[in-house]
């Protein structure tokens, strides 16, 4: 399908883009990537009055150490981010999971700031910010804030980013000799996690759900049952406490439910939970 009619703006600068969000209101949207925005405009589930092109910031693109933490430019693609020496030694988890990002085009194209500030619960990378208690900044008219990966996703494609505020970087935790694993599970290579867990093991254990439930989700049942001293297979069996994955062509929810069971025992015992 065509896209509804709309302005195009390319934005020079950060500042440019801000004022240009500001301008347009809610009816404004930024693009990156486009993996995420023009799906929905071709569906006409979107429809934005005017794009503030920002793939050309080259100074939102980095990733570098930042004291015990990694600091990720937002506009950095997937390719960068699987490729990146900094990321392969201090969290090597995003690493990997950024090289399981749909194919060779989409991550040379995709950006991780653009799949985070979507909020798609189906995506990869939400859970693996999540697991590894990721922090966002943000910026907008009323100055920078940071958000917790945590308390960043609101609802269905729903986060807490203001319209006029652009996310600019992802601040992770460095991991040490901490054990990880990523498991998804879906039908065939390249598409959508029918359920997917991003794990990291040790002192600060952190488990993130893909595609059960309505936002990328933490399995807090599973963490705290691991901090208690609970092997992989128990702590696994709390996968889905709480939670009420979606019901779909691809699979029911109790179907989900075993899955995600399945995936975070498979993904504790990979990462040397014992």
């Amino acid at each position: 399908m065509i896209p509804a009619a709309f302005e195009y703006r390319r934005a020079s600068s950060l500042g440019e883009a801000l004022q240009l969000l500001s301008d347009g209101g809610d009816e404004a949207k930024l693009l990156a990537g486009g993996h995420s925005l023009l799906p929905l405009m071709k569906l006409r589930l979107a429809a934005p009055s005017l794009l503030v092109d920002i793939g050309r910031l080259t100074d939102l693109s980095y990733v570098r150490e930042d004291g015990d933490r990694v600091a990720v430019g937002a506009l950095t693609r997937h390719r960068d981010l699987e490729t990146s020496d900094v990321l392969r030694s201090h969290a090597p988890l995003l690493a990997h999971v950024a090289g399981q990002v749909g194919d060779p085009q989409v991550r040379h194209r995709g950006t991780i700031g653009g799949s985070i500030a979507h909020g798609d619960p189906a995506s990869d990378l939400p859970a693996a910010c999540l697991a590894l208690g990721a922090t966002f900044m943000v910026e907008g008219p009323r100055g920078k804030r940071q958000i917790e990966a945590g308390d960043f996703f609101q609802g269905f494609l729903e986060t807490s980013l203001e319209p006029d505020e652009v996310l600019v970087e992802i601040s992770v935790p460095k991991t040490g000799g901490a054990g990880w694993s990523f498991q998804k599970f879906n039908r065939r290579a390249q598409d959508w996690a029918i359920v997917g867990v991003a794990a990291v093991t040790g002192a600060n254990p952190g488990i993130g759900l893909v595609n059960m439930g309505a936002t990328p989700i933490r399995a807090t049942a599973v963490e705290s049952a691991l901090a208690s001293g609970a092997s992989a297979s128990e702590a696994a069996s709390h996968a889905a406490d709480g939670l009420d994955p979606p019901e779909d062509l691809n699979a029911s929810a109790e179907y989900r439910r075993h899955l995600a069971q399945v995936l975070v025992r498979r993904a504790l015992e990979e990462a040397g939970a014992a």
